[in-house]
Order: C-alpha cells, then structure tokens, then sequence
C-alpha cells in the first residue's frame, strides 16, 4: 500500500545567499523605476495617494470605465471624467503634517 500513490512529490529548497541578494536587488530595482512599488521611507499618505491617482487615471482613460462610473453616479460621461481627472490631484485630501525626521 503506497500511500504516496497518485499525489505530486514537492521538493523544498532553500534560497542561497546568491539567490537572496539577487532577489533584493531585483527588488531595488524594480522600487527605483516604478513610483507605485513603494520603499522602506516611503509615508502611508504616499503610497494610498499613488495607489488611488493610478486607478484614477486608468478609469479616466477608459471610455467603458468612465461610462460605466457615470451610469453609477447618475452623471454625464464628461462630468465623471472631469471629476475623475481633478481627484487625481489630492487623491486622498491634503497631506498630515509630517515630523522632520521623516
């Protein structure tokens, strides 16, 4: 009676120091170009005000969206776009006020 019959074998490796550290600079990288991947430093005001003016800016862009946001609010098509594109400015309201050291 083989009970391992039939079920998929899983081998579990453990990552190198190599593999880490190119893991972690893949990682650092990918943080330096794209604004929205965020950053140990990065406020939490920071990264929901990226979050929120990205989608902001993917739903304006897209006619279906925009349509589909104006049936829900009741809205001209134009009125929800133009509302969209001035939320993608202060996403979230106006900035707390920050300590020095941060």
């Amino acid at each position: 009676a083989n009970r391992t019959a039939g079920r998929p074998s899983v081998v579990v490796t453990m990552a190198s120091t190599q593999d880490r550290f190119n893991m972690a600079s893949q990682l650092e990288h990918l943080q330096s170009r794209y604004v929205g991947t965020g950053h140990p430093d990065l406020h939490r005001y920071d990264w929901f005000s990226n979050i929120k003016r990205d989608t902001y800016a993917s739903l304006a862009s897209q006619h279906n969206m925009v349509t589909y946001v104006a049936l829900c609010e009741n809205e001209s098509v134009g009125r929800s776009k133009y509302a969209m594109l001035q939320r993608i400015f202060l996403p979230c309201g106006t900035p707390p006020e920050r300590d020095d050291d941060e």
